[in-house]
C-alpha cells in the first residue's frame, strides 16, 4: 500500500469513528489541473483542461474512488469543472458550482460538511479556502503546480492539514 493510500486510509478511520454528535468533514482539496493554454501571457480566459490535464483529472478520480464522497464543488470556470467532473461521475454525484469569489460562502458550507468533500479551485482561491477553515500554516501554489492534494480534517480541538502530490 502506498503512503498516499495510508494516509488517506488513516484520514477516513479517524473521520469514520469520530463521534456522530461533533461535525466532521475531510475536505479534499486540488488546484485545477493543467489547462490547454499552458497559462502565462496571453492566456485564454476560461481555457479547457489539456490531455496532461485531463489525465491528471482521471488520475485523482482514481484516486478518490474508495473515499466516499458527499459532495464536490469547484468554480465555474471550465478547467476547474473538468477536474472535478470524473470524480463526481464516479460517485454519481453533481458538482456544485461555487463562483471562484464566494469564498466565504464555500467555507460555510465546508464547515457545516460530514463526511468527505472535494473542492477544486485556483491556486490563490484553494490556500485562501484552507486558511479560512481554520489552518495558519501559509501556502502558496506556483503557477505550475498542479499536484497537491491538501487534506483537512475539520472537528475536534483544531483543524488538521496534509499536503500530498498526486500524478
Amino acid at each position: 500500500m502506498t503512503t498516499l493510500r495510508r494516509v488517506l486510509l488513516a484520514g477516513l478511520i479517524l473521520a469514520a469513528t469520530s463521534s456522530a454528535a461533533t461535525a466532521q468533514a475531510t475536505i479534499f482539496l486540488v488546484r485545477h489541473a493543467e489547462r490547454s493554454d499552458g497559462g502565462g501571457q496571453g492566456m485564454a480566459v476560461d481555457p479547457p483542461l489539456s490531455a496532461a490535464g485531463r489525465a491528471r483529472a482521471t488520475a485523482l478520480a482514481a484516486m478518490l474512488k474508495d473515499v466516499k464522497l458527499t459532495a464536490v464543488f469547484a468554480t465555474q470556470f471550465k478547467r476547474t469543472q473538468e477536474t472535478a467532473m470524473p470524480a463526481a461521475q464516479g460517485q454519481h454525484l453533481t458538482v456544485t458550482t461555487i463562483k471562484s469569489d464566494e469564498t466565504a460562502a464555500l467555507v460555510e458550507k465546508l464547515k457545516a460538511a460530514n463526511g468527505a468533500v472535494l473542492v477544486v479551485g485556483h491556486s490563490n482561491s484553494v490556500p485562501a479556502v484552507i486558511a479560512a477553515l481554520g489552518i495558519t500554516t501559509p501556502l502558496t501554489i506556483a503557477d505550475t503546480e498542479f499536484d497537491n492534494l491538501f487534506i483537512v480534517m475539520t472537528g475536534g480541538d483544531a483543524p488538521r492539514m496534509t499536503r500530498l502530490r498526486y500524478r
